[in-house]
């Protein structure tokens, strides 16, 4: 005669285990979501692809490490001078400062990946406004780059930066660091060209 209880020597999982399957047509309630999304870290369970859980996990880093370097970002130009800037702004008034070449709009787009130049073009114009850049007319185009203030507001950043950031990085993690900066541009690629296959569809 049955008593109910799970045999000497099994344990609690084993007992489980010896449950009755659920009526046909039916999963049970911790079957609901793809096997493997346990196992990541992510933010979009429906998402997970059998073929790659590490895909999704990246994409909840991204999300997440997207968001704290932008909140960083401005924070750290708010400490050096300038409160009122949007991670655009501060991206781009860093961009224009780079190796001391006056940008075009187009190229500060394509560098730093903007699709839609009406937005990085009005952070050019508030910059300009805010007396951090300056805009040249040369025939059609038009050039940007920094002021004696906008170069004095990234100086400040980077002793911020240094202060805040880099003195708690440990740089034993410099090669690991390298090697994540790769692949992201290596994904970045991957992402625009799915990107362009979507939109063929």
């Amino acid at each position: 005669m049955n008593s109910g209880k799970a045999p000497k020597g099994r344990n609690a999982a084993d007992a489980v285990a010896a449950q009755p399957a659920p009526p046909k047509g039916r999963k049970p309630a911790q079957e609901s979501t793809r096997k493997g999304a346990a196992r990541g870290i992510v933010s979009s369970s429906h998402l997970v692809s059998p073929r790659s859980v590490e895909l999704s996990e990246l994409e909840f880093g991204l999300i997440v490490a997207w968001n704290a370097f932008s909140r960083w970002a401005m924070r750290c130009m708010a400490a050096a001078g300038c409160p009122d800037l949007t991670i655009t702004d501060v991206l781009v008034l860093h961009h224009i400062n780079h190796r001391a070449r006056n940008k075009k709009l187009a190229d500060i787009c394509f560098v730093l990946n903007y699709e839609d130049t009406h937005v990085v073009a009005y952070s050019l114009k508030k910059l300009v406004a805010a007396e951090l850049a300056l805009a040249q007319k040369v025939g059609k185009e038009v050039f940007y780059s920094p002021s004696p203030a906008g170069e004095a507001a990234v100086q400040k950043y980077r002793e911020v930066r240094e202060a805040c950031l880099v003195d708690n990085l440990d740089v034993e993690r410099n090669a690991d660091i390298g090697d994540m900066a790769r692949l992201l541009r290596t994904m970045s690629g991957l992402y625009d060209q799915a990107a362009r296959a979507a939109t063929s569809l």
